[in-house]
């Protein structure tokens, strides 16, 4: 009986093994005998990619951060607005506690619920920026000589298709899809079994499965495991310990120039970061309306002191040749040419020199800036002919500013300058512009532009660096020679020479990108903004 009852437990014993035990580790890796498992560092020794195809895992293997708050937190912030980032800030601490996919999903609810899909733009104008600053040079080098790349994230995939697509040049992209209603995002995740059934498709679809496919995934992080023991047959690991040495990936090497990005935070938001931008912002709201009174309503002998006692900074640096600026026909103005960096351009000029009688002619300004202006700006029609003929009047009334790229741009790029200013004046006087935030951006490109100035007074230390460089001169001198017109520049010569002069001032590099090509990456329009707005 006893024997009969020893036999009973041992064939139970058995069962429960093979069935829960045995076929649970093994069973759903049928090819682990035959992959090959080790660190990363051995693929910087493999002499030839180009034929194999690379799996890798977005945030486990190619990103140097280990924390996905920051993106979540420019997703809130950007597309929902300040209450709801505060909201995820105030989360954070009980996200820390959970596991890693109930963590996500309430990251993903708060950032993403009710956010309308035709106008979420943040992937593709904000988070590229950031993403790409947190890229390791070693993996980007390792997968840059690979066949194929296939990027797999945890992340959805409206956040970092813009990333890896458009910036780095990732033939597949594999992120987890949001449920809709209505057009609008609930917030809410596909489930992860659908995220690895569509991938397998995809998979088959692509044919990755006929050629050696290498897998790079996160020691650390359990996800996409099963996906890449089914489809690899090496998988190369990488420690967090491993990141900590990674160098970030340099501005230079970008597969694709990051010359527009939008976005109104300057710092990528942290926790700590995240801390201080809240702890700052009711200062900053004092800040903002004090410096904001002061440069509508006093005079600059006044004006100057109070400003530069609040933080900001201006520097302004003369030639020689500009330090008695007369223009050589008496009945006419100056005429300044500069790079746009702001809406506050001319009045950081007409700060500089302290004159008030600078006026500045703008090829998209909002009613209420036109209206809070303190100098006077006129609204361009982009009518060559009634644009020239307003131009050349303002001149005949004192200065004049104007900026030709007819856009801002953030990074260090100049975009093509109009030529339409070389038409109306035969001395030029080119004027290199820089500023420096700390937190906000003074720029926009899809949110409201009539905040614009106000974001940029809201950083504790902005600064402004005018320089004006030799003025440049038309008709027959020489200061902008052609050797195919010796008897004069056309129009074309004068601004390309002007861009020259100002990009190497700056150290910027000049490119023939336009106000359209920006607003079309970053706001699927062509940048005209409504008055009232």
């Amino acid at each position: 009986m006893s024997g009969n009852k020893v036999s009973i437990f041992q064939g139970l014993f058995l069962f429960f093994y093979r069935v829960f035990i045995h076929r649970r580790w093994f069973h759903r890796n049928p090819k682990q005998k035959h992959q090959k498992c080790s660190s990363h560092h051995s693929l910087h020794q493999a002499h030839d990619l180009s034929h194999h195809t690379l799996i890798f895992n977005v945030e486990g293997a190619l990103l140097k951060s280990n924390s996905l708050f920051p993106y979540f937190m420019l997703v809130a912030f950007e597309a929902g607005g300040v209450i709801r980032s505060f909201i995820l800030f105030i989360l954070y601490p009980f996200i820390c506690l959970m596991s890693y996919e109930m963590g996500m999903k309430i990251m993903v609810m708060v950032s993403f619920f009710g956010i309308k899909k035709e106008n979420f733009l943040v992937g593709k104008s904000v988070l590229p920026k950031y993403f790409l600053e947190d890229v390791g040079l070693e993996m980007f080098e390792v997968l840059k000589r690979g066949g194929k790349r296939v990027g797999v994230s945890d992340l959805p995939q409206v956040m970092i298709d813009g990333f890896l697509g458009d910036y780095l040049g990732i033939e597949v992209v594999v992120g987890r899809e949001l449920k809709m209603i209505g057009g609008y995002y609930s917030g809410i995740l596909e489930d992860r079994k659908k995220h690895e059934f569509s991938f397998g498709i995809l998979v088959q679809e692509e044919k990755l499965s006929s050629g050696h496919v290498i897998g790079i995934t996160s020691y650390n992080l359990p996800s996409h495991r099963s996906l890449f023991s089914q489809f690899c047959q090496e998988i190369y690991f990488v420690r967090n310990s491993d990141k900590k040495s990674w160098r970030t990936l340099p501005q230079n090497q970008y597969p694709k120039p990051l010359i527009f990005h939008d976005g109104r935070l300057a710092t990528k938001p942290t926790p700590i970061n995240a801390l201080t931008l809240f702890m700052w912002a009711p200062f900053s709201t004092v800040l903002a309306a004090a410096r904001l009174v002061a440069g509508l309503n006093l005079p600059y002998s006044l004006a100057i002191p109070f400003l530069a006692f609040s933080g900001l900074r201006l520097t302004l640096t003369l030639t020689a040749i500009n330090n008695d600026l007369i223009s050589p026909d008496q009945k006419k103005g100056c005429l300044f040419v500069c790079n746009h960096r702001t809406l506050l351009d001319p009045l950081y000029i007409s700060y500089a020199l302290r004159k008030t009688n600078i006026k500045a002619v703008t090829y998209s300004l909002s009613r209420l800036s036109e209206l809070l202006a303190p100098i006077k700006t006129v609204r361009l029609t982009r009518d060559r002919v009634q644009d020239g003929q307003a131009m050349e009047r303002l001149l005949s009334q004192g200065d004049l500013v104007v900026c030709p790229e007819g856009t801002t741009c953030r990074e260090p790029y100049l975009l093509r300058f109009s030529p339409l200013f070389a038409e109306v004046s035969d001395a030029i006087v080119p004027v290199a512009i820089d500023s420096h935030v700390t937190f906000f951006h003074g720029t926009t490109a899809s949110g409201l532009k009539s905040f614009d100035p106000v974001f940029f007074l809201l950083n504790p230390y902005p600064s402004y660096t005018v320089r004006l460089l030799d003025p440049v001169f038309g008709g027959g001198s020489s200061t902008c020679p052609d050797p195919d017109h010796h008897d004069g520049k056309s129009k074309f010569d004068v601004a390309n020479h002007v861009q020259h002069e100002i990009g190497k001032a700056l150290g910027f590099e000049c490119t023939n990108l336009t106000r359209r090509d920006k607003y079309l990456i970053l706001a699927g329009n062509n940048g005209v903004v409504n008055k009232n707005k």
